[in-house]
């Protein structure tokens, strides 16, 4: 939470007892202290990975192709990239849209595509028991053709969570979205362990993306719990 500090805390910085005061845009503002995390999932270090590879190649681009993305991100706002209605530079367009071609295995965009937009997922049916944890969409699009389906999942939680959505990471490759059962408990397990009896929860946080063009849809939240 931030606050507006008065005028005694004019020339203010840094932290201390639990507060950051700090300065953004001409404006100064108070914050309770963000101390982060110790620990770097494989997942985190992966997605630093693949942004430092892209922002490498960015500096790589020809002028024509840093003009023609700047060009691009004028338009690229709203649902069509990542559901943001900031506006974004060409940079940042380049990274957001090529992370998702790359993490689904598809070769770098110099160029920017032609977008579209991508719809939600619809809403999905989690299964888990102590055999079996499976994930099924209601419903998929007509055509798939260049669509994939990336799962995250939180680790196992207590019953008394009751939101974890932000703690979703990814734990298998992306699908193909198919109308039938997709058994993820392998992998799920492999990464995060398998629910308990103590830990029966799971929160999932799943959505789509175009492989062609690297655009995300929405995301769309539901949870498990062990039977």
């Amino acid at each position: 939470m931030k606050y507006t500090p008065s005028i005694a805390f004019d020339e203010m910085s840094g932290s201390a007892k639990g507060v950051t005061a700090a300065k953004t845009r001409g404006r100064k503002y108070i914050r309770n202290r963000g101390y982060g995390g110790a620990t770097r999932t494989a997942y985190q270090s992966s997605v630093k990975s693949v942004f430092k590879q892209l922002s490498q190649a960015w500096h790589g681009l020809t002028n024509e192709q840093i003009l023609a993305w700047n060009a691009a991100a004028n338009t690229a706002q709203g649902k069509s990239v990542l559901g943001s209605k900031s506006k974004i530079s060409g940079a940042n367009l380049f990274l957001r849209l090529n992370y998702w071609v790359v993490y689904c295995g598809g070769n770098m965009l110099t160029t920017p595509p032609t977008l579209s937009g991508v719809d939600a997922p619809a809403a999905a049916t989690v299964a888990i028991s102590s055999s079996a944890m499976t994930f099924t969409l209601a419903s998929i699009p007509d055509s798939v053709t260049n669509l994939k389906l990336i799962i995250q999942a939180s680790e196992p939680q207590s019953n008394g969570i009751t939101r974890a959505y932000s703690k979703a990471a990814a734990f298998d490759d992306p699908y193909t979205p198919v109308a039938t059962a997709i058994d993820i408990k392998a992998k799920y397990d492999a990464k995060c362990g398998a629910p308990s009896a103590g830990l029966p929860k799971v929160f999932f946080k799943y959505f789509y993306v175009n492989t062609a063009t690297g655009e995300k849809s929405g995301d769309v939240l539901v949870q498990g719990k062990l039977a």
